[in-house]
Formats: structure tokens, sequence, C-alpha cells
């Protein structure tokens, strides 16, 4: 079973988010989700100041398997990217739920934040991923 941290939300698709208690918002992918992507060889970070709705896609990821998109958790607007991910995206590999973040944006509606699931219910979706 994944690595699935109590204290972030999580997506449907596999991104977890946490609450930095500013307005603002941290987003990576899962372990789950790097796991399954194999190695990173890019990653596509959106520019900050862009602003997004819930389900927009954001960012890219690549791997030497697929790419798949990350998608925004909630409405807001970008306000940092992880640079380091230009020149090293195995960080995102290596630490998923640290180093490997991706973008931090703002929270325009907070009850996004309670559409977001809880470790235990993203839990599930991954057993039944895995099964």
């Amino acid at each position: 079973m994944s690595d699935i941290p109590n204290e972030l939300s999580y997506t449907k698709s596999h991104e977890w988010v946490a609450n930095d208690g500013d307005g603002t918002v941290t987003v990576g992918i899962t372990e789950y989700a790097q796991g399954s992507l194999g190695d990173l060889v890019f990653v596509e970070l959106p520019e900050t100041g862009t602003k997004f709705a819930v389900g927009d896609p954001v960012a890219v990821v690549e791997s030497v398997k697929a790419a798949s998109d990350i998608y925004a958790p909630v409405d807001g607007e970008i306000v940092e990217i992880n640079e380091e991910l230009a020149d090293s995206p195995e960080r995102v590999n290596e630490d998923p739920f640290g180093e490997g973040w991706l973008f931090k944006m703002t929270v325009d509606k907070t009850e996004h934040l309670e559409d977001l699931l809880d470790a235990e219910a993203y839990g599930e979706i991954v057993e039944a991923e895995e099964d």
C-alpha cells in the first residue's frame, strides 16, 4: 500500500493538497501516482499568475512510460512553482510529499477544500485501482 499522509487532502486524479493556512495550497502528485508513472523525465509547470478552475489541466509530468496531466484541485491563481523540478524531475519520484511538490496556488473558493478526499477515502481509491 502506498504512503498516504493523514494531514493532506487528495483528489480522485491522484493530486495531494496541503492547506498552507494562509489562503494558499501546495499541490503535488501522490506516491501512488508517481509509482504508477515510473521515473519522471520532465515536468511542465504553469506560469505564476495564471488562473485555473477546479479540474483544469495545470501541469504535465512525463515519465519513460507516459505523460499525465495534473489538475487544479481548487479555483485559484498560481503563486509559486517548484523551479527545482526543471533540472531535477526525479525529485517527484524521490520525495513526492516533500521536495517533489509541484506548485502553490491561492484558494478562491474555500468550499473546494471541503470537496477534497481525506486520506481514508483516497486510500480506498488506491486499493480499488491496485486490485
